[in-house]
């Protein structure tokens, strides 16, 4: 029996998250979704659930090993995973510092060492890293994200470097924005639908790049709106 192709996608809350996983499943792919909270895909009923711990490089092992006992191997990952840590030097504790490492660095560092070698067996695959624009510039209250999107960034594109000659196409979305959220659209109570990133539309920029010719692969999209100064 031939399955439907498998999209992991790790980091699985509202927003982002669910408009990924919602995209693959409606183009016929198979969902596994990695959060750390057991009811996080209740809304993607056909969604496939599990809970991770993406600081945790043993929970990430042992689910991707549940992953491939129960669906098999994933042909796309999505990582996703990446919660705001905001602060200044002064203000933020080493914990603070760390765990956005471990979420944005570590857990991406991991959850590709999980998927890569099926993938190259195969000789097709797709990774593709949702970003930030504090990869590029840290600002004051970025001092722990911004350093943890940065290694995120430098590790995406050692992973192409790397992979792009075997059929695995690694790729990083930067999103530079705020994305569409009901309790962010609470506290900017003010402004227009077009100030924010619509997860939707960040989700139609990652099926894109997880499918793209490989003559023409990208590495790098920035997603943004217009209204966004750059």
């Amino acid at each position: 029996m031939t399955h439907a192709p498998l999209c992991v996608v790790a980091g699985a809350g509202p927003g982002n998250g669910h408009a990924i996983a919602r995209r693959f499943l409606d183009e016929g792919y198979r969902v596994a979704l990695l959060a750390r909270r057991p009811n996080a895909h209740a809304s993607l009923e056909l969604a496939r659930g599990f809970v991770c711990d993406l600081e945790d490089p043993e929970s990430i092992r042992a689910t991707f090993a549940s992953i491939r006992s129960e669906l098999g191997d994933p042909e796309v990952l999505v990582y996703n995973a990446g919660p705001g840590v905001w602060g200044d030097i002064e203000e933020l504790s080493d914990e603070s510092f760390e765990r956005a490492w471990r979420v944005n660095a570590l857990g991406a560092f991991v959850a590709s060492r999980e998927v890569i070698p099926a993938m190259k067996a195969a000789g097709h695959g797709a990774i593709v890293l949702v970003g930030a624009t504090a990869s590029l510039r840290g600002m004051p209250k970025t001092a722990a994200f911004a350093p943890a999107k940065a290694a995120q960034r430098a590790l995406a594109q050692s992973m192409a470097r790397q992979l792009w000659p075997g059929g695995i196409h690694v790729a990083l979305v930067i999103i530079d924005g705020i994305v569409d959220l009901p309790w962010l659209r609470a506290e900017l109570p003010d402004r227009p639908d077009e100030f924010f990133v619509q997860p939707d539309a960040v989700a139609n920029t990652v099926f894109h790049l997880a499918h793209q010719h490989e003559s023409a692969w990208s590495f790098e999209v920035e997603a943004r709106p217009y209204g966004e100064r750059w």
